[in-house]
């Protein structure tokens, strides 16, 4: 064991110096062996900068239903999972004392009207009376006593008019709040704007639960189209606007592809993580996709048509600058050329404002330079003169 790990140095030492000195030979010879290298072409098109997110799925919209008065519930429509129409009644509550109380308001009413129509007969019995008094006074056979007291019944008369007027519309208020209280034994379900239907996602109470004003019934959610939330952080949030597209994929459904656009961007980052919430819109019409999910979101942050686009293998420094090694088909020898690297995308870099074609060296730069005779593996070496 001790001869075999003295033996691997002192090879390496002696396949060093042969190599120096065939090198030396070379040279002393005037000879310039070329440089084997592997190429791959440069490409013009598409290129994508696109970037992985992790996120979190939410209903679109969520409204919880409650009744707006305590009682007992008779009846609930609807359970977990359920589809909920706009304006469909799910839920009714004991309402023997509200249709009571809309039976008395309505008695009240018709007891207001009565005493209106009698206040209104009597009103044009006395104006009749101030009439009839007035034209015999001015024949001088009532005196001015008479005429006065004519004058104050009919004034009176007209008073009882106002208040009795009055209290029919006090008692048309209080049938209306009757009829309403009696309406809140319905609990509907209403919103705005959106699909017309939704979906039941929690279900709070049973049947025969007597409930206080304002108890959580169901919560209603809409799920087409679902919100998907992720968190970016400074370096991605300035490539990101609403409107861009995105693709998910989700471990539910691991066949199939989703896609969405950005619909918000919070103008704010939150100061524990320092990342700043994004909100996405995605349509959901066979609802496969569900609140709490995980996602993984794929958006596009740039992207360039047209451009050139180069192996990353195909980068070299030299003095400092990036660059790659361009073939000269015609002398088997390579140009070296400065690029500035743009949008990456898998292994393509984008070339930003140079346009050139051709091919480029991917394997073996490290031992070139401007000039220098290469030989392409799978192609005739050539040697230079």
């Amino acid at each position: 064991m001790t001869l075999l790990t003295l033996a691997v140095p002192v090879a390496w030492l002696v396949f060093q110096r042969l190599a120096d000195t065939a090198q030396d030979s070379v040279q002393q010879r005037g000879l310039v062996q070329p440089v084997p290298v592997e190429v791959a072409a440069v490409e013009q098109g598409r290129i994508e900068r696109q970037r992985f997110f992790s996120g979190t799925l939410q209903a679109h919209t969520e409204i919880v239903l409650s009744p707006k008065i305590s009682g007992r519930i008779e009846q609930l429509d609807a359970d977990l999972g359920d589809t909920v129409s706009r304006g469909q009644v799910v839920a009714r509550l004991d309402s023997d004392e509200y249709v009571q109380s809309v039976k008395q308001a309505e008695a009240e009413l018709a007891v207001a009207r009565a005493n209106l129509a009698e206040a209104d007969s009597l009103l044009k019995i006395a104006e009749r009376e101030l009439e009839r008094i007035a034209n015999l006074r001015q024949r001088g056979v009532s005196s001015e006593s008479e005429l006065d007291a004519a004058r104050a019944d009919q004034l009176a008369r007209q008073a009882h008019v106002t208040v009795t007027s009055a209290q029919v519309t006090q008692a048309q208020a209080a049938l209306e709040s009757a009829r309403i209280r009696l309406s809140y034994t319905q609990v509907t379900a209403n919103w705005r704007g959106g699909s017309d239907q939704r979906v039941v996602a929690e279900r709070f109470a049973d049947e025969g639960e007597t409930v206080g004003a304002n108890t959580p019934l169901l919560r209603i959610a809409e799920l087409d189209p679902i919100r998907v939330v992720i968190f970016v952080v400074e370096r991605d949030y300035a490539l990101l606007q609403q409107g861009q597209h995105a693709s998910l994929t989700t471990d539910a459904y691991p066949g199939d592809a989703f896609f969405g656009r950005i619909t918000r961007i919070a103008p704010v980052f939150r100061e524990s993580t320092r990342q700043a919430r994004v909100e996405l819109r995605v349509d959901n019409p066979h609802l496969k996709l569900k609140p709490g999910m995980f996602v993984r979101v794929l958006v596009t942050l740039e992207q360039a048509d047209s451009a050139t686009i180069i192996p990353e293998q195909s980068l070299a420094v030299r003095a400092e600058q990036r660059g790659v090694f361009l073939v000269n088909s015609e002398d088997d020898a390579v140009i070296w050329r400065p690029v500035t690297p743009g949008i990456q995308q898998g292994g393509r870099i984008q070339v930003v404002n140079e346009t050139f074609t051709g091919r480029v060296v991917v394997l073996g730069q490290q031992l070139l330079d401007d000039g220098s005779a290469i030989t392409v593996a799978g192609e005739r070496p050539v040697t230079g003169q």
